[in-house]
Parts: structure tokens; sequence; C-alpha cells
């Protein structure tokens, strides 16, 4: 019998930047859904790539010297790095520069203006050159881009435009008829309510502004405008012609089973392309799946903010399966997930080095020490044994139940429970009180043989999400990676099978304070460059019109902790009278303690840009006073109520 398909998309990486770990985290996402579901017996086709056009990429190659096709192509060499060094396993990586793909883009284009789905207009509205999105008044926020919190500006061109309004409700009805086809629900009740029931403006599908895009061959002064051409990633990829000579992988592969995408462009995935795909007559994606994001101490990376982290880096420090369980496993499936390097630290020692490493290392070396390495099943069996292979028969389907879902970080959490029961077993059974005793010679034994299968089931289970760890724990069991069919049958591991006689370390447990010196010199190459300060005669003046953009407000102190790696720096947690907790770090170590804090209100500056300050993003700044030579004082304002506004 043949395998049943399965197609699975990232959205492609915009080549304005090199990408951190939370551009990295949907690949290696992907990555883990793909090798899933070619383990579970699908024939898996995983397309990844770069969206290379657009005005902010002419501005950064005209800013370095270069043409836009010699910037996007070096930074396209850095994505695809990144995701080698990740151990990404994916078929294809597409470029929208490729020239095929170009030329079914214009094909498309002209096609869906001669069907009169494309008109020619003008459009005028504010516009986000980093978004490379239109917005009318009512759209943005605070004046800013309603998506990035950017600048815009008001730009008036001739452009044409798609006739979104007249496949709204056609769409509408496919939603409403396919609860599974926008994932999760709250992403398809946002698209709903805030764009789809309001109704749908037409899309500006074409610019004049700029030259760098895939030029419309009817009228050359436009280019294509974004959407439409990185959208059609999806179908190019895979051999599709509006002609109607599509090859036999489009008739195969398409509609997409899944597509993955972070939930900043979830709009563009769930309404305009199922649009493109209606008028262009051609089923739309089964699923589409807007991941959260992943965070940084709690706030989005920013290169402004000297927040990033890049996944070279972090390999360097933890190693590539380290990285894949850390991104993987601490995403829940809504809302976003932060990762800290206190965290990856933590787990690198619980997680990986104690309860995996630690329990592969003792079943090798205890059945070294007690049998020569050779491990069989003597069936001398106890409750206990029944409890075990109870849970690791059960784990397989719980991991299944789990990724049809795509609850990914439950996967794995199901996995390490595994891991978990095989440690209690240890426990439990204590092989070596029964080492001491030679009637109890073939009860060791099997308890040792017990190990072994239960730790090479889990470790098949985990083959999609650390790859390279599972090869080396069933290397080290004298196996080789069972078929995912077997998994829930207990004794396969051959009778008279050989651990390793030289075991490896998996994962070493990390000493943090040796850690804090290598993440500091990380932190040091991105922090923000701080502009040089000019020296100034007497006192600056400002007049009342720039004091008036200062908001002071009260705020009590509720929590206060040193900064590791800072010794100067004290981290508040501030109520400020909103609903969210402000945190503050104060280089006012020297004069106060914690508890000197705790309790009393201050004035903080509530509209200060945030700054990252040893790894702690800084929302604010306390006010205190230069009260002479190396003496400082943070002004208090106790008695007033948190949240009020100073005057």
């Amino acid at each position: 019998m043949s395998k049943p398909k399965y197609y699975i998309s990232t959205a492609i990486a915009y080549t304005s930047s090199r990408p951190h770990i939370g551009n990295t985290y949907e690949i290696v996402l992907a990555d883990s859904i793909a090798r899933y579901k070619r383990m579970e017996g699908y024939d898996v086709y995983f397309q990844t790539g770069t969206d290379e056009h657009g005005q902010k990429i002419e501005e950064k190659a005209n800013a370095a010297g270069i043409t836009p096709k010699e910037y996007v192509d070096n930074v396209a060499k850095i994505v695809k790095a990144n995701w080698d060094v990740m151990n990404t396993s994916y078929d294809k990586f597409i470029r929208t520069t490729d020239d095929y793909h170009e030329k079914q883009v214009q094909k498309i284009f002209k096609k869906l203006y001669e069907q009169g789905d494309i008109y020619k207009g003008h459009y005028e509205g504010m516009y986000c050159t980093p978004c490379e999105s239109f917005f009318t008044e009512s759209q943005l926020v605070d004046g800013k881009c309603p998506d990035c919190g950017g600048e815009v500006k008001p730009a008036k061109e001739e452009a044409y435009f798609f006739k979104m309004s007249k496949y709204a409700d056609r769409l509408i009805d496919y939603i409403n008829k396919h609860p599974e086809f926008i994932q999760p629900v709250q992403r398809k009740n946002e698209m709903m309510n805030n764009f789809l029931l309001p109704g749908l403006q037409d899309l500006c599908v074409s610019r004049t502004s700029f030259k760098w895009g895939i030029p419309v061959d009817f009228d050359d002064k436009h280019v294509v405008y974004v959407w439409l051409d990185a959208l059609t990633n999806y179908i190019t990829g895979i051999g599709y012609d509006c002609d109607g000579n599509s090859t036999e992988q489009f008739k195969r592969d398409w509609p997409a089973d899944l597509h993955l995408i972070g939930k900043d462009i979830i709009r563009f995935h769930t309404i305009y392309w199922p649009i493109f795909l209606m008028a262009l007559d051609l089923p739309l994606p089964k699923q589409v799946f807007g991941h959260p994001w992943l965070l940084m101490n709690g706030g989005k990376m920013s290169k402004s903010k000297g927040n990033v982290i890049y996944a070279e880096d972090l390999v360097d420090l933890f190693g590539v399966d380290a990285v894949r369980y850390f991104v993987l496993h601490e995403m829940p499936f809504e809302s976003d997930g932060t990762i800290t390097w206190d965290l990856m630290i933590e787990r690198t020692n619980s997680d990986l080095a104690n309860t995996l490493g630690n329990l592969v290392n003792r079943t090798i070396s205890m059945t070294n020490k007690y049998f020569g390495g050779v491990v069989e099943n003597k069936n001398v069996v106890e409750d206990v044994d029944n409890d075990l292979k109870s849970v690791v028969l059960a784990t397989k389907n719980s991991v299944q139940t789990k990724m049809d879902q795509l609850r990914v970080a439950d996967a794995i959490s199901e996995i390490f429970t595994l891991f978990k029961r095989c440690n209690k077993y240890i426990d439990e059974t204590m092989p070596w009180a029964l080492a001491k005793d030679e009637a109890k010679a073939d009860r060791l034994s099997t308890v040792l043989y017990n190990l072994v299968e239960s730790i090479t089931i889990g470790a098949a289970l985990l083959t999609p999400f650390m790859p390279d760890t599972a090869e080396k724990i069933v290397a080290q069991l004298g196996t080789t990676l069972r078929a995912y069919d077997t998994l829930d049958t207990f004794g396969v591991y051959p009778n008279g099978g050989k651990v390793t006689d030289k075991p490896e370390i998996l994962f070493a447990r990390i000493d943090p304070k040796e850690m804090d010196e290598k993440i500091a010199a990380v932190e040091a190459k991105y922090a923000p460059k701080e502009e040089p300060k000019k020296e100034i005669e007497g006192l600056a003046q400002i007049n009342i019109e720039d004091f008036a953009k200062v908001e002071l407000r009260a705020a009590k102190v509720v929590a206060c902790e040193p900064i590791k790696r800072a010794k100067k720096l004290l981290k508040l947690t501030l109520d400020d009278g909103t609903s969210t907790p402000r945190t503050v770090a104060s280089g006012i170590a020297k004069w106060y303690k914690p508890e000197d804090l705790i309790g009393h209100t201050v004035i903080v500056v509530a509209n200060l840009k945030p700054a990252v300050l040893c790894g702690v993003e800084s929302q604010g700044m306390i006010l205190a006073a230069d009260a002479g030579e190396d003496d400082v004082r943070v002004v208090f304002v106790d008695g007033t109520p948190a949240g009020s506004k100073i005057r």
C-alpha cells in the first residue's frame, strides 16, 4: 500500500535581517511535526524558505551599497544555515526570487486580472514600511502601526487591487463549516469578529513607489505586492501552473495538510490566502495553525531592546537537542511562551541531565556492573513491573493524541513522564540491594531488562523532538530506533543484547556561575550601542511641552530582589495602579537592600522606553536624589495611592 501524503509548510522568513530564536522556533516546531508524521508512516513533504521582495529590502540594500539580489542572497544563506544548525529535515527551501516562482506569480496576477478579480485604482492611506502595509486612520493605534507599533507615513500611489469582498461570504461559510480550518480556536474568533464579519476592504496587490519586486508583465511600472507574491510559494513550490500544466507532485500534495505560521500573520493566511485560492478555483489548505510567540524574559525579542538571542549562540552554550527541547517544551498551545537563561539552565540540569541522562547512565552502568553488559529477561515478575509496563505502553497513544492536536509541548511531557516512571521504578526495585543476594540474580536481570526496554521505547518516541539524542540513547543500549507500530508492545528488545561498556553522558550538568560568564559575553554582543553623551555647560533647559511628555506616577514596591550578574542593580516589581505589574531595574543596590524598599511607594517614570539590563526588561525608572558624596536616596511618597499622577 502507498503511504498517505502529508504536506506541511512554514511561513517563509522575510530576508530583511537575521532570524532570532523566536523566528527559529517555528521551523523547529514544524520539523518535530514532520518527523513525527514520517515516524507514523506518512509520505511527508516539508517546505520552508525565504520571502525576498519589498521596499524594506530595497532600502536596506541601498544603505549597504549592494543590489537587492545580493542583499537577499546573503540573508537567505544565513536563514538556511540557521535552519540547518537546528537539524531541521525540510524537503525544499524555496526562495521567492527563484525563476519558476516569479514566472508563476506573473501568470497568476494576469489570470486574476483577466477574470476581473484585480482592477487598477489609486491607494491613499498611512503606510508602514517594516510591515509593508497600508492602514486607514481608524486602524492606527495611537497614530502608530497596529501590527508593529512603528511610525507610519501618508502615501498615495497608483495600484492594482484585489476584490476581497467578492469572496468574503464564501469564506465565512467555509470557516463555519470547517471549524478545524483555523487553529487555535481563539485565532478563528479573532479573524471572524475583527475582519470578516465587519466587512473586507479590497486589497492592494501592486506597488509603483519601489522597484524590488516581481514586475507586472503587462504594466511594467508596477511590481506585485508582498502577499500575492509570498503566499503563492505554497503552490509554486510543488509545481502549480495556472495554465493547467501542474506537476504530479502538485496534484498529489495539494491541498496542504498544515500551514504553520506565527500568530502575527494569521490574517494573511486565513483571509487573503484562502480568497486567492478560491479565485484560482483551488481547494483550501486543510488547516492553518497560528502558533504563539516565544518571548525573552517576558518581552518580544527586539534588536533595539537588546534582548535578542540567536540559535547559534544557544547551540554553542547548550547543544542542538537541548535548544530544541527548550523551545518545544516551553511553548503553550495558545498563549506566548517565555525563555530565560535561568530556565534553560534549570531545564538542562533537571530534565535533561537528571531525569533523562542520569536514567540512561545508571541503567547502563548497573547492567555492566552486574551482568557484564548483557541484557536478559528472566521473567521474574512482580506487581511493580506491571505498573511500569502500563505507563510505558500507554505513552504511544498519549503522544499520538497530543500530536494530532498539535500540542507538541504536551507530547514531550508525556514522554518525560515515561522517563520519570523509570526513575521511580529504580527506587522501588533497588537493584543495588538485589545484587547483594545471589538468589535474586534473575529478578535483578528482569528489572534491568525492563528498564532497557522502557528506555528504548521512550527514545523512539523522543526522535521527532530530539533526534540526535534518541540515536545516542539506543546506540548505547546496543539497539536501533524501533518501528512506530511496535511501541505499544513490551519485550521487543532481544534477549542477550548488550549495552555499551563505555557509556557517555548525554547532558552534563551546568554550573550556573560558570554559565553566567558565558551568558554575559553573549548579551554583550547584542547590547544596543549607547549614544555618546554630550558635555554641556550649565543646565540644559526644556520647554513645558517637552516636560509634559514625561509621565510620573506613584508606584508601590511589592517585590524586590538582586539581579544576577549585576552587583549594582536591583529588580523592583511595582504596582502602578494598572492590571499588570511593572518591572524596573535600578542601580541602587549599593545603598538599599530589597527589604528597605518593599512596601514603600516610589515615583516611576512610566512612559520611558523599555530597556534590557542584564537580562531584565526595565519598564521605566524610579526617581532618586544625589544626596552628597557617594550617597543616593530614593524619593518615597508613602501614603500616595498607587497609580496617582505626579504633577
